[in-house]
């Protein structure tokens, strides 16, 4: 694994698989993807990510309530997880960081800080964590 960590990509759309994979990929972290929610909850099952990027309008799934499922189970709801918008309108944010985000970014994504934005979310989890357990 890469020193940067672990991400799950929960995306549905093509395009924003590749770009953001092609992103953290360059920035140092390793990148999984998910397409739906089952698909995500599969996965978590087996691994634990260091952080989780999650689609907030998922065809058929909302990542409001994955976000929400996913907090409120003890074996994820420590992992950070950024929500991830095309759809940045009044209230987004704070219905996003209200159902657990960490952090939230707006598509399309700039290419030249998602990396930095996303270790940085990462580093104040892991200070958060060590000060909770330290």
């Amino acid at each position: 694994m890469n020193a940067n960590g672990l991400v799950l990509l929960i995306e549905d759309n093509e395009a924003n698989i590749m770009l953001a994979r092609a992103v953290l990929e360059r920035d140092g972290f390793d990148v999984e993807v998910a397409t739906n929610a089952a698909e995500a909850r599969e996965w978590l099952i087996r691994v634990v990510p260091d952080l989780i990027l999650m689609d907030i309008q998922l065809g058929g799934d909302d990542g409001i309530a994955l976000t929400t499922e996913f907090k409120s189970h003890p074996s994820t709801s420590g992992i950070p997880i950024v929500a991830v918008t095309a759809h940045a309108m009044a209230g987004d944010r704070a219905r996003a960081i209200h159902a657990g985000c960490d952090g939230y970014v707006s598509k399309p994504l700039d290419t030249r800080s998602f990396g930095s934005q996303m270790r940085a979310i990462l580093t104040g989890a892991r200070t958060r964590h060590d000060e909770v357990t330290g």
